[in-house]
């Protein structure tokens, strides 16, 4: 909820819509609770602050009747008693007043540290929060006027604190504002000083002067005092300011404001007294721009010199006099531009912007430590590409705008061309993709917003992703720079300083999807490319963390573009999916043991490029495509990634037959989701005939996962397992897992832990995953509560440490129904809501029947039908979409729609849901679904005294409870539909005549079972 006191009174619900708090008494008490949001308000103070001095003989009832109608206008538990008094239970964010006064703080910390974008952003904010006069509908209430007077003097330093920062600004001038200020609190000192300094900086000294004699007066008249020592400093420093200097060029004044540098202003500001700073970046990157913000901000004359203009050799020195207006008979008798400058440069205390420097950079190198050694007084700013590399230079790079700023950039400049343009719901996603695909290079970013004059932004997001981008981007600023005006004018000027050796690396570096490894880059552009690689990070073209090699997307495609005219792109693309194909099976035989975590980080940090490496394999060779699809099954499934797979998959799935065996195998399993289709009973052929180990030793437990356990009487080859001990331990948790499903519990749990040991001595997290969440499965059962949730929260541990998502969303999911029948619901409908959130990142919907499964029984188990019904039919929708596991998650839900026909009293949608579950339930192979189903199927005899064809119905569902228990191998802590029936059927029975049905049922075989469940339908 939001609250408002800065004006009149306001309360809004979550959703927005305003509540009305009747009456001036709750209204007051509830302007007095919020001015202490979060915290607990005595009575005492309550009525102190209701009825000041003189309150009334039953004071402290009426602050509880009060309290009692806001409670009635207000959502439940929202006002607290704690004993002593009543707390407010919101955050004080949630409270205007409160939020204003955190912007304030705030906005004043980012002034005094000399931040003036981020305080003048701050401050607007908070006072773009105030509605009219504090608390203005309480006004009469005692506790009002303190409390607005406090509040309108916060207002009021905000305003001033504002108009100070706009003043650090490079574009603010904020005199018509101060003026007004001074005009409404005439005897304030600082607003005035603040008028008199910006009278100043916009060239008006004598009305700045005219300020302070009009103040002198006015403080004699009013309050008998003189201006303080701060106005008279001030005063002092405008008379002296010497007006007859050289003209020399100043920083050009920009015509918008610097967005998404904050953190480099307070890298410059920090190097303030460092004497040779060098702007380092790409082409278009914005190193001139923050040069000039950083020389406007600076306590220093400065001087600019655009260095773009020199042509040859022998000309910087000449430049830099040019700029700084000293004309030759200034220094006559120094014919040397070099010993000029000297001369002219020895006693100044002065700031020199070099601009564009790469292409002259010896020279510019030479004079700038000549004049800095000569010139104690002197600072330099360079901007470059690439460093000038003298002694003392502190670099400063420059890397791409993050996401919010350069989506912030894209705004102002687009709404500077197309009036009204706004970034919101309806276009956000397309301006975040353009930004992306101009890798948040602010010229980029910056030509692209002047075409929204003509497209929209969807248009220019479509074309910047079909690689447009450098026709789209070609008309840019008329007056800038010719190499700025179009996108590959910026790009072509960076290569056109490059010599033949770094050229040629260049283009072939384009053939990197994501960067690349030092490693990568010999072995496919050639074992010589370390140091004109070096020369490439020099000059901006490539980026480098010390580990890998990254070129921005933009000057990659413009290099591949180099790389198709020299004739070398088939060679490069070869040799790069020979390098990623070699590389993936090393990293693959690291994923089995302890290293596991380390290698997965590296296939992640070049997926790009394996993606890349494969894409260019399915159309040039199938052969690399196949055994590539193998190499990474393990990477792919661990680390979330198995969707990416599919495409790939797919259009190599008709250039491969079954005659391949395992490859064929591994492409069905990435490229067919339908376990019926011809495929993959082709596929089933190909591995049942294998006589070897499957050379992907992730290869059967993938088949297990999607194929699920084998039909009865399929046959299984013995050979696709190898003999090492990953595999073997793999081997042996196949065999628990289909104990477990089957029925053999105890077998299966002395299986699990001896697995769980081997994988752990190899330290393989994902094999111990999945032996700690079936043990943990086995302890909920035995409804050993603590023990369960301790495997499960260290399986969840490892599966996040992995990255592997789907299996986390799988493992919270039964963790949530073992915590339901815990009657822990809270914590099952937390572990429901973060797997949904997990099945909709992952673009996982089949997962959605079990999850809305878990919901939907919540939901009965409190009484609220019509939300379990809601529920449960998207789940029973949802169940059809899993191809993989459908039996086996339909019948679970229509065993729980037919026990919610129950509760609503439907005998007959009961019977029929429970005969459905029964009849899904029979045709998987796993004898756990089968059970639920028998559970679920004793509940309908008890529903309206239901008939039996031979038997009682109590003596029928007590049978079927010891069914379930027979086909699952034990019975299940905790469900409470199984206590009910259970319960009810004794009662009809009694214990004696209940154990005998149950104990008949529970020593039956799968045979006998199947045929009471025919019986039974």
């Amino acid at each position: 909820m939001q609250f408002g006191i800065l004006g009149p009174l306001l309360v809004r619900s979550p959703d927005g819509d305003p509540l009305t708090i009747g009456g001036p008494r709750p209204r007051a008490l509830l302007a007095l609770l919020l001015i202490d949001a979060g915290r607990m308000v005595s009575v005492e103070r309550l009525i102190d602050g209701q009825y000041g001095d003189r309150p009334p003989a039953e004071a402290a009832n009426a602050i509880q009747a009060q309290i009692s109608r806001l409670r009635r206008s207000l959502p439940a538990g929202l006002i607290e008693f704690h004993g002593a008094g009543y707390r407010l239970a919101v955050s004080p964010d949630d409270v205007d007043a409160h939020r204003f006064e955190r912007l304030s703080r705030e906005g004043r910390r980012l002034l005094v540290a000399g931040r003036f974008p981020g305080a003048a952003s701050s401050l607007r904010e908070a006072l773009d929060l105030w509605r009219g006069p504090a608390l203005a509908d309480v006004a009469d209430a005692p506790f009002a006027g303190p409390q607005a007077l406090r509040l309108e003097e916060l207002r009021l330093s905000a305003m001033e604190d504002l108009m100070e920062a706009e003043l650090g600004l490079p574009e603010g001038s904020p005199v018509g504002a101060l003026q007004d200020l001074v005009a409404a609190h005439p005897l304030r000192e600082r607003p005035r000083g603040l008028l008199m300094r910006a009278l100043e900086a916009a060239g008006r000294p004598s009305e700045a002067l005219a300020v302070f004699d009009e103040t002198r007066r006015l403080l004699a008249d009013e309050l008998g005092t003189d201006p303080s020592p701060e106005l008279a400093d001030l005063h002092l420093a405008i008379l002296r300011a010497d007006r007859h200097q050289v003209r020399r060029v100043a920083p050009p004044a920009q015509l918008n404001r610097l967005v998404g540098r904050e953190e480099e202003l307070a890298r410059l500001a920090a190097l303030r007294g460092a004497r040779l700073v060098t702007l380092v970046g790409p082409g278009g990157i914005g190193k001139t721009r923050l040069a000039v913000e950083t020389a406007t901000r600076h306590d220093r004359e400065a001087c600019f010199v655009d260095l773009s203009l020199v042509e040859g050799t022998g000309q910087v020195a000449g430049a830099v006099l040019a700029a700084l207006g000293l004309r030759e008979s200034a220094l006559r008798g120094l014919p040397d531009p070099t010993e000029r400058l000297l001369a002219a440069l020895a006693e100044q205390d002065l700031l020199l912007v070099l601009d564009n420097c790469e292409h002259v950079l010896s020279e510019v190198a030479v004079l700038a430590r000549r004049l800095l050694a000569a010139s104690p007084g002197l600072t330099v700013i360079a901007t470059s590409r690439e460093p000038l590399g003298i002694t003392g230079e502190h670099l400063v790079p420059l890397a791409p705008l993050p996401t919010d700023p350069a989506v912030k950039l894209f705004a102002e400049r687009a709404a500077s061309v197309r009036q009204g343009f706004a970034v919101g719901p309806g276009n956000l996603d397309a301006v975040l993709r353009i930004c992306a695909a101009l890798d948040g290079v602010p010229l980029a970013i910056e030509l692209a917003a002047a075409r929204t004059r003509t497209f929209g932004v969807e248009e220019i997001a479509t074309r910047l992703a079909e690689d447009d981008r450098f026709r789209l981007l070609s008309r840019g600023d008329r007056t800038a720079p010719t190499r700025h005006q179009t996108l590959h004018a910026v790009v072509e000027w960076s290569w056109s300083l490059l010599d033949a050796e770094e050229q040629a690396l260049a283009r072939r570096f384009s053939v990197f999807a994501g960067g690349a490894s030092l490693e990568a880059v010999e072995r496919v552009c050639g074992p010589d490319s370390a140091e004109p690689l070096a020369d490439l990070v020099d000059k901006s073209l490539v980026e480098t963390d010390g580990e890998r090699y990254h070129m921005l997307d933009t000057i990659r495609l413009f290099c591949a573009e180099r790389l198709g005219e020299a004739g070398e792109e088939g060679r490069l693309r070869a040799a790069h999916a020979a390098w990623f194909l070699e590389f993936a099976y090393r990293a693959d035989g690291h994923l089995y043991s302890a290293e596991q975590l380390q290698w997965l980080a590296l296939l992640s940090a070049d997926n790009a490029n394996l993606q890349a490496a494969l894409r260019w394999s399915v159309e040039h060779d199938r052969a690399t495509a196949a055994r590539l699809l193998g190499a990474l099954a393990m990477y792919w499934w661990l680390s979330g990634r198995r969707g990416e797979a599919t495409e790939h998959a797919q259009r190599l799935l008709d250039a491969i037959g079954p005659e391949s065996g395992e490859e064929y195998a591994l492409v069905v399993l990435h490229a067919v989701p339908d376990t019926g289709s011809p495929h993959w009973k082709q596929a089933r052929t190909a591995l049942h005939a294998l006589d070897r180990p499957m050379r992907c030793r992730f290869g059967p437990a993938l088949w297990g996962m999607l194929a699920g356990p084998p039909e009865p009487g399929e046959p299984v080859s013995e050979h696709v397992m190898g003999p090492d001990p990953w595999s073997r331990a793999l081997d042996r948790l196949s065999g628990a897992l289909l104990a477990l499903l089957g029925g053999g519990v105890a077998g299966a749990e002395r299986e699990l832990e001896s697995m769980l040991a081997e994988f752990g001595a190899l330290g393989e997290r994902w094999g111990m995953t999945q032996g700690l969440d079936l043990l943990g499965l086995i302890a909920s059962w035995r409804g050993e509560w603590g023990r369960a949730m301790g495997l499960w929260q260290e399986g969840v541990r490892l599966l996040e440490e992995l990255g592997a998502l789907e299996e986390l969303a799988d493992v919270l999911i039964r963790r949530a129904e073992a915590r339901w029948r815990a009657g822990d619901l809270r914590a099952a409908r937390a572990d429901c809501e973060r797997a949904e959130d997990l099945a909709r990142r992952l673009g996982r919907p089949e997962l959605m029947a079990s999850i809305r499964l878990r919901q939907g029984e919540i939901a009965r188990h409190e009484g609220d039908l019509a939300e379990a019904s809601r529920h449960l039919d998207a789940a029973l929708a949802a169940s059809g979409i899993d191809l993989l596991k459908a039996h086996g998650a339909r019948s679970y839900v229509l065993t729980a729609l037919g026990r919610l026909a129950e509760a609503s009293g439907d005998a007959g949608e009961a019977a029929r849901r429970h005969a459905e579950a029964v009849d899904t339930a029979v045709r998987s192979p796993l004898a756990t679904d089968l059970a639920c189903a028998a559970e679920g199927l004793a509940g309908r005899w008890l529903l309206d005294g239901a008939a039996a064809e031979d038997g009682d119905p109590a003596e029928r569902a007590a049978l079927l409870l010891g069914v379930g228990v027979a086909l699952r191998g034990m019975a299940v802590a905790g469900d409470r539909d199984v206590a009910r029936v259970a319960a009810a059927a004794t009662e009809v029975l009694g214990p004696d005549g209940f154990a005998a049905a149950f104990s008949k049922g529970a020593s039956m075989s799968r045979d006998d079972a199947l045929a009471v469940l025919g019986r039974g339908r």
